[in-house]
């Protein structure tokens, strides 16, 4: 399976949008500090995650997300929505 996920940063409340094909092992890396871009923005909670079985699907559904506004717009909607 390719997971397409979104993080929530505790310090900045900002999300951050990702693909893996090992959600767990990628969580702990961010929480880890081992991600160059998250690295200061520790720590995180994965509040949203799809799932996919070609990576095609999920790298298409990522650039959705970080590329068109309403997409992420409708998506952080949604998890403020779930978190309240």
């Amino acid at each position: 399976m390719h997971y397409v996920y979104v993080l929530l940063s505790k310090k900045d409340n900002k999300l951050y949008i990702g693909r893996t094909s090992d959600l767990r092992r990628r969580f702990n890396e961010h929480n880890k500090g081992l991600n160059l871009s998250t690295k200061y923005r520790r720590p995180f909670v994965l509040v949203y995650y799809e799932a996919y079985k070609s990576s095609n699907d999920a790298a298409r559904r990522e650039v959705r997300l970080k590329k068109f506004k309403n997409s992420y717009t409708e998506l952080r909607k949604r998890i403020e929505l779930s978190c309240a």
